[in-house]
């Protein structure tokens, strides 16, 4: 690549537990020839899908091609993280290709967008994409609201009542801002949960966007990669909620870290993560655990009930067997004490 060719980079967007980092990892292992960089941007401060990508490192995609930005806004942090993160990729040697970026689940992508326009790089980058991962059967579901029947109910009462979550911002502005919407998990929505999801996202769009099934993250890289938008000179066409706002916020959401003691069995531990979101409003658990007589670690990822668990990796002799697990949960939900007793006692 000649240096005088912007580095094409595309942003990853999606709810909590959409399946941002099963895609990557997919593009990793089927990169078509080019060689990948990817930064990831946690909530919270234990890093876990970074470290997961890293287990998965190839030569076209080298552990040290794989940054983390943990416990902090890439947009907010811009001159602190994102720009010597991006020059770091950049001084590679061979230079990537393209730059993948997974945006906390939590992110809006539009002030990320905003960061490219820095003096330091716009004329070193270009975004390629903007990509957004949507779940078919939450979306089908209708969980952007906490009760969807008495907003509905509500709205026909007094339409200038506006009783919107703050998840359904971020979801209507990760839609509004991408050139093209992957529907995750069609397995579990069906065929009648997949259609609903792609009507939801179509109105919520605000131009015509392409809307395609992806299972498992596998999807072909020319579908996602060299879409040529130059997302960052098109941000009229993205609007957000948060247009005219000059920064935003994130203290609707908020994580807590518990140290989690050795398990006896994963599936009990799965049963309490079940409970935990149920009986508290949890949005998202993900972490590691070790399980007692396992030399693997496990790992556990919950997207509200939802808990997937699988043993990853064995664990390093010189690390200590402390499993740790984030916890994610809009302001008024969380309470660390209750999630500590519900994971822990």
């Amino acid at each position: 690549m000649s240096t005088l060719e912007k580095l094409p980079v595309t942003v990853i967007t999606g709810f909590l537990g959409s399946g941002k980092t099963t895609l990557i990892r997919n593009l990793m292992q089927n990169p078509q020839g080019k060689r990948l960089a990817v930064v990831v941007n946690e909530f919270g401060d234990v890093g876990v899908d970074g470290e997961i990508l890293k287990s998965c490192a190839i030569p076209d995609c080298p552990a040290e091609n794989i940054m983390e930005l943990a416990n902090g806004c890439i947009c907010c942090t811009v001159a602190d993280d994102f720009i010597p993160t991006i020059e770091a990729l950049m001084a590679l040697e061979p230079r990537p290709d393209h730059i993948l970026i997974e945006t906390s689940g939590l992110a809006l992508p539009k002030p990320l967008l905003k960061a490219f326009d820095w003096p330091d790089i716009r004329s070193k980058i270009t975004v390629d994409g903007v990509i957004a991962l949507a779940d078919a059967e939450a979306v089908a579901d209708g969980r952007f609201a906490p009760n969807v029947a008495a907003v509905d109910a509500q709205r026909e009462a007094d339409e200038g009542l506006d009783h919107e979550t703050p998840l359904s911002e971020v979801f209507e502005d990760q839609v509004s801002c991408a050139d093209i919407v992957l529907l995750t998990k069609p397995d579990l929505a069906g065929p009648e949960g997949v259609a609903k999801a792609k009507a939801i996202v179509l109105a919520e769009a605000p131009r015509p966007l392409p809307v395609v099934e992806v299972a498992e993250g596998e999807v072909d890289p020319r579908v996602i990669l060299g879409l040529g938008a130059a997302a960052e000179d098109d941000m009229d066409n993205r609007p957000s909620h948060h247009d005219g706002h000059d920064d935003h916020e994130h203290d609707d959401f908020e994580s807590v870290v518990i140290d989690i003691p050795e398990q006896s069995d994963p599936a009990t531990f799965a049963a309490k993560i079940e409970k935990l979101a149920k009986e508290q409003n949890i949005l998202r658990v993900k972490g590691y655990a070790a399980v007692t007589g396992k030399p693997m670690r496990l790992l556990v990822q919950a997207v509200g009930a939802r808990v997937r668990h699988q043993f990853d990796r064995p664990w390093k002799p010189e690390e200590a067997r402390q499993g740790r697990m984030v916890v994610i949960a809009e302001h008024d939900d969380i309470n660390p004490d209750k999630i500590r007793a519900a994971l822990v006692d």
